[in-house]
């Protein structure tokens, strides 16, 4: 018989396959602008066109976003998943048969639609379908795949043209529908819509039948039961009130505001900056245009490496430790990497050691990777209550799509203008706000249920349960 672990890690293996497919499309920039920068290229863009070429995944985040908070809370997760996928289909088959830069446009608002879909809809589904102690592991490892996406496009990208290369970038996206199609539908999602039974099923699979999770599908079942017993109104002002309401009360307000602050240390530590011009910015801390691949190369499988053990870390770690123990040891290297550049930038210090600014960046992207990138991400399929999970992590979403715009349109224009050093030191102002602004309000989740998670948000306080002493013990249930 299979364990409920492999059927867990089955499940979001779809997800995580689709993720690295998202880490293709984020990094794909690095390769394609310069080519489409050079005098000889079939396909001419100028600096303007070219930073829309990299930004305009941002904007199509945002409608993508909106649309898979739809079809998660109207046709199920499974189903969700599968739609939202197809438009970065096509959009890869459009770059890689482009004719112009309109064809490469087109291609890039579709690639983007299906990551700022699958941006939301990924994480709720690991929240749903994995256990509270396999729970932030997995989603950890969303930050894992999109990191090897991105050095999958630096490898290809050094020895294909980036016409192959979104070829080759077809093939998650294809595989992960493959396995979706195997799923299961969400026993949170069964349970919104009053099918229990179907609800019950759902779970056992997912999670097997021992007392730990017989007692969370009871919790969860309650509190559905509860739900819906309070909405029951049939008058449409009263639903249309109810619903408006809903965006009013505190197990809302309080997440949405902890997922703002957590967008904005997301993106102001490079994590999506960095892959989309790494070569660019390698060039110009070294000088040297040989080596850049390597030294790209290098910093890509720490950042991966890193991330991994992330997500074995958070095994062991509470999330508040993880994240700010690293997160300001993060801060303070890179400081003193804007410090190094800025002295060599203006010859107080002689430009003949290229490894020192490389090194102190590896160490950076090792630090942030452990926690800045992966535990921001890790929340948005947490803290949400189901009620409001659909649109909560929809409009997340949108929030980070919008860092990430911002930040993929000025970043070419503060290289030029302010240099490498400047370009960091004006992300690393905004990773120190929101570092301190998550200090304050962020809570700890580490082995919490997602109803726990939720009573947390309406009563400031985690109830005591049975599980409490086995969940401190770092003991894992028989599950049979």
């Amino acid at each position: 018989m299979v364990s409920p672990a492999v059927k867990q890690t089955w499940a979001v293996m779809g997800v995580l396959i689709n993720m690295l497919g998202n880490g293709m499309v984020l990094s794909f920039p690095s390769i394609l602008l310069p080519a489409v920068q050079l005098p000889e290229s079939k396909i001419r863009a100028d600096l303007h066109t070219a930073s829309w070429l990299a930004s305009c995944v941002g904007i199509s985040s945002i409608p993508a976003l909106l649309i898979s908070s739809f079809l998660m809370d109207w046709c199920g997760r499974k189903t969700a998943h599968i739609v939202v996928i197809i438009p970065g289909i096509i959009g890869w088959t459009l770059v890689a048969f482009a004719p112009n830069i309109t064809g490469l446009m087109i291609g890039r608002i579709l690639c983007g639609l299906t990551a700022g879909s699958c941006l939301s809809l990924g994480a709720v589904v690991i929240g749903e379908y994995t256990s509270p102690s396999n729970r932030g592991m997995f989603l950890n490892m969303k930050t894992t795949a999109v990191c090897l996406g991105n050095m999958t496009v630096h490898i290809f990208g050094h020895f294909l043209a980036w016409k192959d290369v979104a070829l080759v970038a077809l093939v998650p996206h294809i595989v992960a529908v493959l396995i979706i199609f195997t799923w299961p539908e969400s026993p949170a999602w069964l349970a919104s819509k009053k099918r229990f039974k179907a609800s019950e099923k759902s779970f056992y699979w997912l999670r097997g039948t021992s007392a730990k999770s017989r007692r969370e599908l009871d919790e969860l079942i309650r509190a559905q039961k509860e739900r819906l017993d309070g909405t029951n109104s049939t008058i449409l002002s009263e639903k249309i009130s109810t619903f408006f309401k809903n965006f009013t009360r505190k197990d809302f307000l309080k997440p949405m505001i902890v997922m703002v602050f957590c967008g904005l240390l997301l993106e102001s530590c490079g994590r999506h900056i960095f892959p989309a011009y790494a070569l660019q910015i390698v060039k110009e801390v070294t000088g040297n245009n040989t080596d850049s691949f390597y030294y790209t190369l290098g910093i890509d499988i720490i950042i991966s490496v890193s991330a991994l053990f992330s997500s074995l870390l958070v095994k062991v770690m509470r999330r508040r430790t993880l994240l700010f123990s690293t997160g300001f040891a993060a801060l303070f290297v890179l400081i003193c990497v804007c410090m190094y550049i800025y002295l060599v930038t203006k010859d107080i210090m002689p430009n003949n050691k290229p490894w020192v600014p490389i090194s102190l960046f590896s160490v950076y992207f090792i630090l942030s990777n452990l926690g800045c990138t992966p535990i921001p991400l890790a929340l948005l399929g947490e803290i949400f209550p189901l009620i409001h999970r659909g649109v909560g992590s929809a409009l997340s979403g949108i929030i980070v799509s919008l860092f990430l715009m911002i930040g993929m349109q000025v970043t070419p224009f503060l290289l030029v203008s302010v240099n490498v050093y400047g370009t960091f030191a004006v992300f690393g102002s905004a990773m120190g706000l929101a570092l301190v602004t998550l200090c304050f309000i962020l809570p700890e989740t580490k082995d919490k249920t997602l109803q726990e998670i939720e009573d947390y948000f309406n009563v400031r306080l985690f109830r005591e349960n049975p599980d409490d002493k086995e969940a401190k013990m770092k003991m894992i249930p028989h599950e049979s």
